[in-house]
């Protein structure tokens, strides 16, 4: 599985990365909440809460878009992007 982060302000791109985790002994939501845990320690930033609209949207698109809401701190950007762009089956 690889997840792609991307911390965007004013429509442009501030960070990214690629965080990948092909280990067979974690389901597809351990693999997911490790790459954000990961991420977040990468950008510097705490875990953001997933929230109800960040939940559906997952589910529906693989992809969510966490702002402000959903963190505990104040933030600089405008949303973290969240986005698995490869599935291992």
């Amino acid at each position: 599985m690889r997840i792609w982060g991307k911390i965007m302000k004013d429509n442009h791109l501030i960070k990214d990365m690629v965080v990948e985790n092909y280990d067979n002994t974690l389901n597809r939501t351990g693999k997911v909440y490790q790459a954000l845990e990961k991420m977040c320690y990468e950008f510097d930033l705490a875990n953001p809460i997933w929230l109800d609209a960040n939940k559906d949207d997952f589910i529906r698109r693989s992809r969510t878009k966490f702002t402000e809401d959903s963190f505990v701190e104040e933030i600089d950007f405008d949303y973290l992007d969240f986005w698995v762009i490869e599935e291992d089956f």
